[in-house]
């Protein structure tokens, strides 16, 4: 499986890496870790996480509060769980 994230989901990330660099140094990128750990479990096992329409599937940090939502060849968006406007996508 190749990755290839939208340009609004990488600006997404890039902001999110930001927010928490400058809540604590250094957290930004133990943000950008988790992510890429996330999405290299996604492209192992692209079937592992559960659907939420009928060819997109999201899975969730263990760390942080956000999801990764994707398709078996797009990642779409980078969500804020807490943002409840999202999952109306």
């Amino acid at each position: 499986m190749k990755l290839h994230m939208l340009s609004v989901a990488r600006d997404e990330l890039f902001e999110a890496i930001r927010y928490y660099n400058n809540q604590r140094e250094g957290l930004g990128f133990e943000f950008a870790n988790e992510i890429k750990e996330s999405l290299l479990r996604i492209i192992r096992y692209p079937d592992a996480w559960p659907k939420v329409s009928k060819r997109s599937r999201t899975c969730l940090l263990k760390r942080f509060p956000f999801a990764i939502l994707y398709r078996r060849i797009f990642i779409f968006y980078l969500l804020f769980i807490l943002d409840s406007d999202y999952w109306l996508l």
